[in-house]
């Protein structure tokens, strides 16, 4: 595991157990966490080993997983791993600019194994209703939301939309704001749904709404539920016994229209297409959100 900013380290680690992997070593940047917290770490968690440096940790592990708050951190962090020829788990948001996310997608070309993202794409609610829809037939609408912030956390809701309504995204277009921003996400066979992110007075839930032409589902995503199914999914790609569960080229389109959702909202709403992001679009600003964070 490496950086061990958020909160995520330590509620996987008893699940990657039960499914059978090791956890050997940790190493800690400290973006959020003082020197000496990763060695407090592994000992309160049972982990062997502290890594001082990367290319070390790279030169014993199977697979790593990128948790830095600071998502600019991401690819100098994944280096390492990638020369080493070594699976890669990055954690939300994958990248905060379209150069970014473009590199991953080369160094999967290259042959890499590497998913990441937001466990909302994977969560039992979305499984549970595309069992009993074809989010192609029949669709009408869709909404998805939560709070806190646009990219950090509202990435959850644009992957939650990915989930039920899958590959496609084409473009994206600011409506305005009412405490939250609301944005237009179109798929290329002209499917719509409507994401409501940023902060709001009180915690509000991961939810979602679908409305297809034979019914309507509400649902809020139960937390208490939501890294297992993410990792029972993705574990067997990166310890080479499948296939992507969801290929990077689609996976990438989640945070490209969050950035496409700012460069909207900063040009008065004009649709903006994915494909059109320029790769200097400067994205969102992984050092001073970590800075708020910590």
């Amino acid at each position: 595991m490496v950086d061990l900013d958020t909160s995520h380290p330590k509620a996987w680690l008893p699940i990657l157990r039960s499914l059978g992997h090791e956890v050997i070593g940790v190493y800690d940047g400290g973006t959020v966490y003082p020197p000496g917290y990763a060695e407090h770490f592994a000992s309160e968690n049972s982990i062997d080993r502290v890594f001082e440096s990367l290319d070390e940790m790279a030169e014993v592990v199977d697979m790593a997983m990128i948790h830095s708050v600071n998502w600019d951190l991401h690819l100098e962090r994944a280096r390492p791993f990638v020369h080493a020829e070594k699976a890669l788990f990055i954690d939300k948001p994958m990248a905060g600019n379209r150069r970014d996310l473009e590199q991953l997608l080369e160094w999967e070309s290259q042959g890499m194994r590497i998913t990441g993202g937001s466990a909302l794409r994977y969560c039992n609610e979305v499984s549970n209703w595309l069992n009993e829809h074809d989010p192609f037939s029949e669709f009408v609408f869709a909404m998805a939301g939560c709070s806190t912030d646009e990219f950090n956390y509202g990435i959850h809701a644009y992957s939650l939309m990915h989930g039920l309504l899958g590959s496609g995204m084409e473009s994206v277009r600011y409506l305005g704001s009412s405490m939250q921003q609301q944005i237009e996400i179109a798929w290329e066979d002209g499917r719509k749904g409507l994401i409501s992110v940023g902060a709001t007075k009180g915690y509000l839930p991961f939810y979602a709404t679908v409305v297809t032409e034979n019914d309507v589902s509400h649902f809020q995503v139960d937390n208490n539920q939501l890294y297992r199914p993410m990792l029972e999914t993705v574990l067997p790609y990166l310890a080479g016994e499948t296939q992507a569960p969801v290929p990077l080229q689609s996976l990438i389109e989640i945070e490209l229209a969050a950035i496409a959702a700012r460069r909207s909202w900063q040009k008065d709403g004009r649709r903006i297409f994915l494909k059109d992001i320029p790769l200097d679009e400067p994205g969102y600003d992984g050092m001073r959100f970590a800075k708020a964070y910590r």
